[in-house]
């Protein structure tokens, strides 16, 4: 089959690779019919996450049919139609059995495209296929499926649910791409008296508006004051999502919260961001951090299928998966092309 492969930073193929197979009895074969590309992998490609082997097929979010199963698998069958989650799950662990499925200690958590051959291919290998496949609802078409896979948890559980936004809190999200337009959208089930998003682009705080948030702010010079305006008391935001993965934006994001504020971080850091301690503790702020746990997917797609959850208007370029190089180009220059997701599809 033909997959991406990585070679070291800054180096890629999309060329053949051996089929995958059913190795463990827990195991599912899963046939792509839909991928997208992750900021993650931009993270790997930079030289950010060592522990990729090189030769490693990446990619940890797609729809396809199941073809194959392991004797073990009890819930999925070969032809069903899922969404391969970006986190895998044995079910047993500690941390499984808490929910905490990210930190897996049983062979799962993030391995797709990191630890183990991802998706970004015509066919991937799935482990603990009956804990980390969701069947999709009817109706529900891959394209916007495919933004269950990582980005709609990630930013509800790493960003919604950690910064415990409530009704009436203000909200501001700094950085308004993928995970930030998600950010907005699932933050709006909680009745947020007010989002602010906040980036450099035009076309980012534009789909920012579609995607929900009451204000829009250009990340220039005088973003915190005009954000800070923007609260009932001129105190600063209840909760600030970083949903960038750099210094500056965490920065900013302590800065902007109130006393007893929370600064709930999604973005993917590759480089070490101050935590200025010495003013944010006598100020009661409370800083998060996390991997998706992926436990709210069952639950977010239901509120999809149910009406209750906008997820379209994400994916502004669209290939067939053997435009697969031609897809990590557009995407990686986003500034240039105005890429948020991109999607690819089986001919």
């Amino acid at each position: 089959m033909k997959a991406l492969t990585y070679h070291g930073p800054g180096r890629r193929t999309w060329d053949e690779v051996p089929d995958p197979v059913v190795r463990d009895p827990e195991d599912a074969v899963v046939r792509v019919d839909a991928v997208t590309i992750c900021g993650t992998d931009l993270h790997i490609l930079g030289g950010d996450v060592p522990e990729v082997a090189e030769g490693r097929v990446l990619g940890h979010e797609a729809v396809g049919t199941v073809v194959e199963t392991g004797s073990a698998v009890r819930t999925i069958a070969v032809g069903d139609r899922v969404l391969v989650s970006c986190i895998s799950a044995c079910g047993r662990c500690g941390y499984c059995r808490r929910g905490v499925y990210g930190q897996c200690t049983g062979g799962g958590g993030w391995i797709l495209g990191h630890l183990v051959d991802g998706a970004q291919a015509e066919y991937v290998r799935t482990p603990f296929a009956d804990n980390s496949l969701h069947r999709l609802p009817d109706g529900v078409d891959d394209e916007t499926a495919l933004m269950f896979a990582d980005i709609l948890p990630t930013a509800y559980e790493v960003g919604v649910l950690n910064g415990r936004v409530g009704p009436g809190d203000t909200v501001a999200i700094v950085g308004a791409g993928p995970i930030g337009l998600a950010a907005i959208a699932t933050a709006r089930l909680y009745s947020p008296r007010r989002i602010v998003a906040v980036d450099l682009a035009a076309s980012r705080l534009a789909a920012a508006e579609r995607a929900g948030a009451d204000e829009v702010l250009h990340a220039g010079d005088g973003a915190e004051q005009a954000v800070r305006a923007l609260s009932p008391d001129r105190l600063g935001v209840d909760v600030a999502i970083e949903a960038v993965g750099i210094p500056g934006t965490f920065e900013l994001c302590t800065r902007l919260v109130r006393p007893g504020g929370r600064v709930a971080n999604v973005g993917v850091h590759g480089r070490p961001a101050a935590l200025h301690l010495e003013e944010l503790w006598i100020r009661n702020v409370t800083v998060t951090t996390g991997l998706v746990d992926t436990r709210t997917t069952p639950l977010l797609l239901d509120l999809l299928a149910a009406g209750r959850l906008a997820a379209g208007g994400l994916v502004t370029h669209r290939f067939t998966l053997d435009q697969m190089p031609e897809a990590y180009d557009v995407f990686a220059d986003a500034a240039g092309t105005g890429a948020l997701k991109v999607a690819l599809f089986r001919t």
